[in-house]
């Protein structure tokens, strides 16, 4: 606790980390504050059926990636998922379009256009999505409406509102980005996640201690040490590297030496962090769509399993799509011939293997093993909530036993504190994690 206290009194004298620092916590809160700003016309006492409608199943998902400004039928109600689902758009475009290959090529002006396109096509899914949310907003809570105002002249000013709220949530997580601490989306979403945490942490307590099957304190004690060793598991994953040696040759320049010195390439068991379970979680919202959130009494068989984050079809293909996306995102993060080019460029070998191709592939064939034992594992905490449910644990904190939200949780917060560390070292203070003190003592970094 000490060093934890110190620690914070060394980011505050930091004054660029303070800053930061500050500002990312002044753009959560703008986020908070609108997660609770109600549709204009919508009367917040008359939604009661609507959040009971977001208390359980997939919806109860979408209502936490949205910080619960689903259920409060807010201006921010649609989040920032239809970002990510139009960023696994773009890019799936990029892979088979040749057009979008040569713009990822062009380097930065490629992306700003590809960012571009993502923001488009942002605005066309929220203006399909928009209409379907208020449809369900009209179907749960038709009372809710100020009394002289139609639904259908209601819908359209509400549409853009929705969809204006999305793209502000976008621009507070590009303004975090830049000028805070950590990936503005990814806390963005974190932020939702976290802030349910409280009243479900409350509900389950209440279920062990007040119902008769609920277990009691010896339950709820069971419940606790499973949580906290599948969030052991978790962190280890997400932090877990494989060090493949690099010896750099000895080269004289003038009547100086360089080189000679063996250093380490960290290859991270999870490389693509957090985004792959994002991509994934939004994939998994698509069928809310096809049915317009409330018609899935009426939806086929598949349609209706899918809409059911218990069901084994949804944790099946749930799972299957994470381990897709690791693989997918790991191959356009690293890049083994870039990764062999820039070895022999600075004399570094490995050893025991040709510099040039046989470098490049003996890389990518320690990608593959590290990263399906890797994917296999985080699909499994994946689907765990649906494993908590088999204990009765209740619907919102079966959540953080896994899934997306501990594995975003986990993800973000590790990438935010890794932030942090840097620049702490950078100005020779010790950093929040416990390698920050090791790393900064000196010694050939493996980060």
């Amino acid at each position: 606790m000490k060093k934890f206290i110190e620690t914070l009194k060394n980011c505050w004298k930091i004054e660029d980390l303070r800053t930061r620092l500050l500002i990312t916590l002044l753009f959560v809160a703008i986020y908070r504050f609108g997660s609770f700003v109600v549709l204009p016309g919508i009367n917040p006492a008359k939604l009661d059926q609507l959040q009971s409608q977001t208390s359980g199943g997939l919806m109860s998902l979408l209502d936490m990636f949205s910080g619960g400004a689903f259920s409060n039928a807010s201006i921010f109600a649609l989040g920032i998922m239809p970002y990510i689902s139009a960023s696994i758009v773009m890019q799936l475009l990029a892979i088979a379009v040749p057009y979008f290959q040569k713009l990822q090529r062009e380097g930065e002006s490629g992306r700003k256009k590809i960012s571009w396109y993502t923001r488009l096509l942002t605005v066309g899914i929220l203006l399909f999505q928009a209409p379907s949310y208020l449809i369900n907003l009209k179907m749960q809570a038709a009372g809710a409406l100020a009394s002289g105002i139609s639904w259908s002249v209601f819908v359209w000013p509400a549409t853009f509102i929705l969809a204006a709220g999305s793209m502000f949530i976008l621009w507070l997580g590009e303004r975090i980005t830049d000028k805070g601490v950590g990936n503005g989306v990814s806390l963005i979403i974190m932020i939702g996640i976290i802030a349910r945490l409280p009243q479900a942490f409350v509900q389950e307590v209440g279920s062990r201690f007040t119902s008769i099957s609920g277990g009691g304190l010896v339950m709820f004690i069971i419940e606790i040490i499973i949580l906290y060793a599948v969030v052991c598991a978790a962190i280890l994953l997400v932090q877990g590297v494989r060090k493949v040696p690099v010896q750099y040759a000895k080269r004289v320049v003038g009547n100086k030496q360089y080189g000679g010195a063996r250093q380490y390439i960290p290859l991270k068991l999870f490389a693509a962090n957090v985004m792959p379970i994002i991509f994934a979680q939004a994939l998994m919202f698509i069928p809310l769509a096809i049915v317009n959130y409330s018609a899935g009494d009426n939806a086929s068989y598949v349609v209706r399993s899918l809409m059911d984050h218990r069901s084994l079809l949804y944790n099946i293909v749930f799972a299957i799509l994470i381990i897709a996306f690791t693989y997918f995102y790991t191959a356009i993060t690293l890049n083994p011939q870039q990764m062999s080019e820039d070895m022999k460029r600075n004399n570094g070998f490995i050893p025991g293997v040709k510099p040039g191709k046989d470098t490049a592939n003996y890389i990518e064939t320690i990608m593959s093993r590290i990263t399906l034992p890797g994917s296999l594992f985080i699909a499994f905490i994946a689907i765990m909530p649906a494993l908590a449910g088999l204990l009765d644990v209740q619907d919102a904190f079966s959540q953080f036993f896994g899934g997306t939200s501990l594995l975003i949780l986990v993800g973000v917060v590790i990438d935010t504190l890794n932030q942090i560390e840097s620049y702490l070292l950078m100005r020779h203070y010790d950093g929040l994690l416990n390698a920050g003190k090791e790393r900064g003592k000196g010694g050939p970094s493996a980060y």
